[in-house]
């Protein structure tokens, strides 16, 4: 089932979730195969952390991983990936549905990996769902930034 906020979100925009069985969308592997996309195309949020507490999240391709050091040229100091239980602790979201829609107290950062796709998939606050949109229409619901840093 989507969070009550996402779905004011998903509403308020236009936006409608695709929906499958409960715990079929943890990973990108799989949330690709359900969906019948490119593992690219899956808009992965993982949220990290400073010695400073600072929190920041990064959306990016499925098929991606964050580099250890744009990630801290971006933030200025070394940021670690949260525990699932920080993770759902800080934005209400277990791991595999992480959502970057209607959070709080956190910069939220798009990597330009998502950029070559016309269609990109981020969860909808469980690991059971993907929400079709664009790049862009993602940094404006979110408030993000777009950034570089998906390891080379």
């Amino acid at each position: 089932m989507i969070p009550d906020k996402v779905k004011k979100i998903l509403d308020a925009e236009g936006l409608s979730a695709l929906e499958f069985e409960e715990g079929s969308t943890p990973t990108a592997e799989t949330a690709a195969a359900k969906i019948g996309v490119e593992v690219g195309q899956i808009a992965k949020s993982l949220l990290f952390k400073g010695a400073s507490g600072r929190v920041v999240m990064v959306v990016c391709a499925g098929d991606q991983k964050v580099s250890s050091g744009k990630i801290k040229r971006l933030c200025g100091e070394k940021m670690s990936m949260t525990k699932a239980e920080e993770t759902f602790a800080l934005t209400g979201f277990w791991p595999g549905g992480v959502c970057p829609f209607g959070l709080e107290g956190m910069e939220i950062y798009v990597d330009d990996s998502l950029k070559v796709w016309d269609t990109i998939y981020p969860a909808a606050g469980n690991d059971a769902t993907g929400v079709p949109l664009s790049y862009e229409k993602l940094l404006r619901i979110c408030g993000g930034r777009s950034c570089d840093v998906a390891a080379e």
